[in-house]
């Protein structure tokens, strides 16, 4: 499934449209972000009852303020809109077991 890039203008409308959603809030001045990115697009591809979405923490204020980020990349999910817990991490393994582990493996 393709990931999603949203703003602060979409935000608000897009994310509670999605019963399943992890949100990767990243800058682009950091080093990690950058890296896990093509994972992030390419693990999206793994888990298609779950939308993938990007945001760009500096860029879009309103959106970061629904999470506390304490490190990057920062992974929020959400259930309909609304955030259950984040995690941070530039690890694949750790990233996969905490997908599968808020919303399973692929059905």
């Amino acid at each position: 499934m393709a990931v999603t890039v949203l703003d602060d203008s979409t935000f608000q409308s897009e994310l509670p449209s999605a019963a399943n959603a992890v949100v990767d809030f990243y800058a682009g001045w950091c080093g990690p972000c950058i890296m896990f990115k093509p994972k992030f697009k390419r693990i999206s591809e793994d888990y298609p009852h779950v939308r993938f979405f990007m945001v760009d923490g500096e860029k879009a204020p309103v959106a970061r303020k629904t999470v506390t980020i304490d490190n990057l990349p920062y992974f929020a999910v959400y259930k309909s809109g609304q955030f259950v817990e984040g995690f941070s991490t530039s690890d694949e393994p750790a990233f996969r077991a905490f997908i599968e582990g808020n919303f399973g493996a692929t059905p």
